[in-house]
Formats: structure tokens, C-alpha cells, sequence
């Protein structure tokens, strides 16, 4: 089983919104952010992983590449 998760920064924790699952974590830093998803998906899945089934977990980041404006035509 694969489980997605949307991270971003809010400007106060990092967040991870799960894509298909309702799951929601956050943390000061990526580091606490990641052991929380852990653990919210060993929680979100228990009786699953309790049969055995191996759960990948995937994050998908959100990066500002550029700001895109419009500009004055003459």
C-alpha cells in the first residue's frame, strides 16, 4: 500500500495533508514533521500493519519556482 501525503510550510510548522487518507500531522521541523507522519500512519493503519502489510509512504512538496505577474502591454 502506498500513502501520499502533501508537505508544506504554513509559516509557522511544516505540514503534511494525506492525498488519499484522511490524515493530518505537522511539526516544528521537517525531521519532527517526518517521525510524526510516521507515526500517524502506524496509528492510521494499525490493524493493517498488524496482517503483515508493507505501507510505503510517499511525500510530494510544494516549492515556489517563480512568481509569475502580469506585465503592462503597450
Amino acid at each position: 500500500m502506498i500513502v501520499k501525503f502533501e508537505v508544506y510550510f504554513d509559516g509557522e510548522y511544516w505540514c503534511a495533508k494525506g492525498i488519499d487518507d484522511d490524515i493530518f500531522t505537522q511539526g516544528k521541523t521537517l525531521d519532527e514533521l517526518m517521525e510524526n507522519i510516521r507515526e500517524a500512519v502506524e496509528l492510521h493503519f494499525e490493524e493493517e500493519i498488524e496482517r503483515g502489510e508493507e505501507i510505503v509512504v510517499l511525500t510530494l512538496s510544494q516549492f515556489e519556482v517563480s512568481r509569475v505577474e502580469q506585465t503592462a502591454s503597450s
